[in-house]
């Protein structure tokens, strides 16, 4: 009973156009595939696989021009129309006369034509027989499934290159990142390596004139003064006059002196003045920009800056104490401008006094 219900409901029309589709495929596949990698000039396993390739690529084009002419009219689209019967035209027409040509028996070479007759009248039965608005009908719901197919293939695509556009950005940050790290730590090494090799010639520099000067400064820095009073003196013309009294050094006796490894400690005693001038007043005063730690200080920017630090400490700060309280605070220079600047403040201070 089930067999009879489904005989009944065979498309034979269907079944016959399937078949003759299969069978113009095979014909076709059959006479190019064994005879056209001889024409080639080829011979043995590379004729029958340049042969038999060459027929799949053709019965491949041949099915595909066939299926997108029935895309085309069930889509009303006239360009479609044109462009795929055309295609399927002339590969009917090729496959016809390859039968015709080199088919071992000629009788076979309108099956081509068979089964694209059959496609056209199915095709023309579905979609031309059917009212106007019933085919127009059909065209917008095959444009609106293939506009469908077309936009969810485009969003896939879509996420791929944005999946992979995220990846490849964040892993080009990361190595910039990583080479950047790299050439900062090439330069700050390098840069260390400069200082403390400056760091070591001076050193090097003052620990020999500390050992060479160090103890005879420090005796001469001791030492006491013998005034000698007024000697007379007679001149040419024997006239006697009084000559100025003038100091004597007595005789230096350098005492053993063990070498202190370490600067004096300074600041002993020091403490800030209350009620101290600050750092932007000085710099209204100076008819200058307040100057910021980190920035790039003018010649009156740095003046402005080493003048608060000494003064703003009784007794006035040292030069060692003053650098290390502007390193301290944040400000940058350069160690020879900032002994220039700090010789012109001692320099005024002296003229002053």
């Amino acid at each position: 009973m089930h067999i009879v219900r489904h005989i009944r409901r065979l498309n034979v029309f269907a079944v016959v156009e399937t078949l003759l589709t299969l069978a113009a495929l095979v014909l076709v596949a059959v006479t190019v595939g064994g005879q056209l990698g001889q024409m080639l000039g080829l011979h043995g396993p590379a004729a029958s696989v340049a042969g038999w390739s060459i027929a799949l690529v053709y019965d491949a084009l041949w099915i595909g021009a066939l299926r997108m002419s029935e895309v085309a009219i069930r889509q009303r689209s006239k360009v479609g129309i044109g462009v795929m019967l055309g295609l399927s035209a002339v590969a009917v027409g090729v496959s016809t006369a390859t039968l015709l040509i080199l088919g071992h028996a000629q009788v076979f070479a309108g099956v081509p034509i068979a089964a694209a007759l059959f496609m056209g009248l199915r095709l023309f039965v579905g979609n031309v027989l059917a009212d106007p608005a019933t085919a127009a009908r059909i065209a917008e719901q095959s444009a609106a499934d293939r506009n469908a197919r077309a936009l969810a293939a485009a969003d896939a695509r879509h996420l791929r290159s944005g999946a992979t556009t995220d990846v490849v950005t964040e892993t080009a940050e990361h190595l910039a990142e990583m080479q950047r790290q790299i050439a900062r730590a090439k330069v700050l090494t390098a840069a260390q390596a400069e200082i403390d090799k400056a760091r070591a010639q001076a050193e090097k520099v003052l620990a020999d004139a500390d050992k060479k000067h160090g103890e005879a400064a420090r005796a001469f820095m001791g030492r006491d003064l013998a005034v000698v009073g007024s000697r007379p003196a007679v001149t040419a013309g024997g006239h006697t006059v009084v000559t100025q009294a003038r100091p004597e050094i007595e005789p230096v006796t350098i005492p053993p002196v063990t070498r202190v490894e370490t600067d004096t400690i300074e600041g002993d005693g020091q403490a800030p003045i209350e009620g101290a001038v600050a750092l932007n007043e000085l710099a209204d005063v100076a008819g200058v920009e307040l100057p910021l730690p980190g920035v790039t200080l003018s010649d009156e920017q740095l003046a402005v800056v080493l003048r608060w630090l000494r003064y703003s400490m009784e007794p006035p700060r040292s030069y060692r104490q003053a650098q290390k309280e502007f390193r301290a605070a944040g400000f940058t220079a350069r160690e020879e401008r900032v002994r220039r600047i700090w010789g012109e403040i001692e320099t005024r201070e002296v003229q002053v006094s």
